[in-house]
Parts: structure tokens; sequence; C-alpha cells
């Protein structure tokens, strides 16, 4: 057959189901899940403090491999930056500074948004585990001194702002 010839076109019917294919498949890497439609804008966290919220614009790591490679080999972290680590579900989170270079502090924070603990100025380049006495859903990992310089108050709720919560 021929460019030419007619009968080698696809037929109307099948370029409509081709099309609704192809959205199908669109919507996993356009939209989150369900289909919902994806936050719009910077992520961001607002902590609660004396003065306050305080904005940290956020890189959200939602999968296991991002969360297990967090800020691994980073050399820099603008101030008002931080990656937010999210799970699916609240439990007991431990973390480490293999191969990070900056100190941290690691804010865990409850299913229910509020702060249940910090871990201040984490020493970089070493495999200690790093925890807190409570259930955590969320990790906002910011620069060594964040939480004293800023005074983040613990217990106090945090909101999220085009933050995708689902997590695998």
């Amino acid at each position: 057959m021929s460019r030419s010839d007619p009968t080698s076109l696809p037929r109307p019917e099948f370029n409509g189901l081709l099309f609704l294919a192809l959205l199908l498949a669109s919507c996993g890497a356009t939209f989150s899940a369900g289909c919902r439609r994806a936050p719009e804008g910077p992520a961001r966290v607002f902590l609660p403090s004396a003065a306050g919220e305080v904005a940290v614009r956020v890189e959200v790591v939602r999968r296991p491999e991002e969360r297990e490679r967090g800020l691994m080999y980073r050399r820099q972290l603008d101030e008002d930056a931080g990656m937010l680590f999210v799970y699916p579900a609240e439990g007991r989170l431990r973390f480490w500074m293999k191969n990070t270079y900056l100190p941290l502090d690691m804010i865990f924070i409850g299913d229910n948004r509020r702060i249940v603990g910090v871990v201040k100025r984490a020493a970089p380049l070493t495999e200690e585990g790093r925890e807190v006495d409570a259930p955590a859903r969320f990790v906002l990992e910011v620069n060594g001194g964040f939480f004293e310089r800023h005074r983040v108050q613990l217990g106090g709720e945090v909101r999220f702002e085009n933050v995708e919560l689902t997590a695998w």
C-alpha cells in the first residue's frame, strides 16, 4: 500500500480510541494519584515560630529511591530551602548523614501536621541513626541551626502549600 492509498489511513473510530488511550496513559505523568491535578507553584512548608510563620521552599521526595538519596552529595542549601520527606503512613523514622556534606536540622512532623520532634545540627558524613521519640509521617531537612534561628515551635502546626502528600 502506498501513502496515497485511502485504505491505509486509520479509521476515525481508531483515532478516537487511540486519543483516549493516550490521554489515560498520560494521566499519570501530568496528574497525581487518582488523576487529580498536580499542585501548581512552588512547594512550601510553613513552620510555626515565635514571630509567626516561617516559609521554607521544599523539594518533595515521596518515592523510596528519592528518600534514600535525600540531600546526599549536596554542597549547598539556600537558607530558605529544604527537603520534605513524605512517607505513606506515620511510623518511627530514622535518618543518617551518609554522604551528606551539610549539617542539618531534621524536623519530624506527625500525620496531624504537628512538629513531634527535632534533631538539631546533625553532623555530616556519619552513619549514626537519628530519630525522635514519636511517630512521624514527614521529615523536613533544613540547614543546621535553622530551628533555633527561626525559633520554630515544637508541637506547633505545620502548613503545606503545593505539596503532593501521596507517597509510596
